[in-house]
């Protein structure tokens, strides 16, 4: 028997590059997108209800690493990137049939329109369906999981005055949390784990429409250099 899906929305994201999204989600409050709902979900009666939720399930595509072979194992970042494992003991992006699960917040609910933080989703990402949140459910206080047991250590960031200015400036503009984006982001080490960052290097990402470029003065240290419109 064959099943075929379509999405239900796709999510307009503050993430316009894969670099440098949270491995998981919430690592980032301040990520923010909204999800625009697709026909006939637009329709309002399908959201009646949910603004009585607090946060959602969102299952996903990833659907720029969508492989026509299944990979029978990974090599999850958390663990460096040199530790393969099966892929069902991960989260990778690389998934059988491409399809991924996030909580994320809500904020807001309108017709055809939801708007989430907590995010870590690229931009144009199909959503394949929405599911409330039932903490009697789905929190389950005794589980364990001895591959990622606490959330990864962040690293420290620090700014240029300049850039930092830049940054006010733009979150003025976009009226979004610009500096908090960044810093939640630049927080969780979006290198490579494999790579051992110099202070001559620089890396970028684009955040909404602002280029983002930091280098590392010290291996356990972030500089945020600028934040300019792309």
């Amino acid at each position: 028997m064959r099943y075929s899906v379509r999405p239900v929305g796709i999510l307009k994201s503050c993430f316009k590059e894969k670099f440098a999204i949270p491995r998981q989600p919430q690592l980032a409050p301040a990520a923010r997108g909204v999800l625009e709902l697709l026909p006939p979900f637009e329709d309002g009666r399908a959201v009646i209800g949910l603004e009585q939720v607090s946060h959602v399930w969102l299952l996903f595509l990833f659907h720029q690493a969508l492989e026509e072979e299944p990979r029978l194992k990974v090599r999850p970042p958390r663990l460096g990137g040199n530790r393969s494992l099966g892929v069902f003991a991960t989260r990778a992006t690389h998934r059988p049939n491409g399809i991924g699960q996030s909580v994320v917040k809500l904020d807001k609910v309108e017709a055809g329109r939801l708007y989430l933080s907590g995010i870590d989703l690229l931009d144009g990402t199909p959503v394949l369906d929405i599911k409330p949140y039932v903490p009697y459910a789905d929190r389950v206080p005794e589980a364990h999981n001895a591959i990622a047991e606490t959330p990864p250590h962040p690293i420290t960031v620090e700014w240029d005055a300049e850039a930092l200015r830049q940054a006010h400036a733009q979150a003025q503009r976009l009226s979004e949390p610009v500096v908090e984006l960044i810093e939640q982001c630049l927080a969780q080490d979006p290198r490579p784990a494999y790579q051992t960052p110099t202070p001559e290097r620089r890396y970028g990402v684009l955040f909404w429409d602002l280029q983002v470029r930091w280098h590392y003065p010290a291996p356990d240290r972030i500089r945020v250099l600028e934040v300019v419109r792309d």
